[in-house]
């Protein structure tokens, strides 16, 4: 497997994403927290920031205004996002590594066996391991959630054309607490992963010049260097085995 590859002060890094991948997330980012701005406001207008945050934008009527064209944006990404994988799939033949499998459950026992002691080395997971299959699918069926829910919400007269109208005040109910859990999972989870998280702190910077360091691919994605670097599992595994057995080391020194 042929990918870009380049050294940088003795460490090594392989392309992971390109430009296009990065665009999408940039753009995503923007209007995930433009959305949030706009949208938690109006849910919980009764508390004084949120009060602040509507001045802030000039008033309830543009909060709306610009909460629903960055809904359109958000639509569009969406979708553009979910054709150019089906034509990936389906004419170029990309692999589906995002889809979830059952390897990914056996991965997170193996993971919960590591950070307990009872493993010496975390799951041997490939280009996507199971919590960013996580974050993925919440994002897409959250996202197709939000984009369906929020167009009942704008258009309740037309939908309740051929709907019942119970549909508008469930589509309410499901739009606000989608919101919210997003906002929660982004914030806890994706924030963790990519912020806090002891192996990428203080950022996980892939996404954003979409190189990855060979200790990190190494450590999260053992199966995907394996692939790029043509060597063994059994190689792989006994890099990873000698790297924990040298960190272990140097944390009984320190003690």
């Amino acid at each position: 497997m042929k990918v870009e590859k380049k050294e940088v002060n003795g460490h090594v890094y392989y392309r992971r994403f390109g430009i296009y991948r990065m665009l999408e997330h940039w753009i995503l980012m923007i209007t995930f927290f433009t959305l949030v701005l706009t949208g938690l406001p109006q849910r919980f207008h009764e508390y004084e920031i949120s009060k602040q945050i509507i001045a802030l934008f000039g008033g309830i009527v543009n909060v709306r205004v610009i909460h629903r064209a960055t809904g359109i944006a958000f639509t569009i990404l969406a979708m553009q996002h979910i054709v150019v994988a089906c034509i990936g799939m389906l004419f170029k033949r990309w692999h589906a590594s995002m889809m979830v499998t059952v390897k990914d459950f056996y991965d997170t026992i193996d993971n919960i066996k590591y950070y307990l002691g009872m493993r010496d080395i975390p799951a041997l997971c490939d280009r996507y391991d199971y919590r960013q299959k996580f974050e993925y699918w919440g994002v897409v069926l959250g996202g197709i959630l939000m984009i369906i829910t929020g167009f009942i919400l704008w258009f309740p007269t037309t939908f309740t054309k051929f709907l019942p109208g119970q549909v508008v005040p469930a589509a309410k109910a499901a739009h606000q607490n989608e919101a919210l859990l997003a906002f929660l999972v982004i914030v806890v989870w994706h924030m963790y992963n990519s912020v806090f998280n002891p192996e990428v702190f203080p950022l996980d910077k892939t996404i954003f010049t979409g190189w990855i360091s060979r200790e990190l691919l190494l450590h999260e994605h053992p199966l995907e260097l394996a692939r790029i670097e043509n060597r063994s599992i059994e190689e792989i595994i006994e890099e990873l085995r000698s790297l924990h057995l040298s960190h272990v080391g140097e944390r009984e020194v320190k003690e």
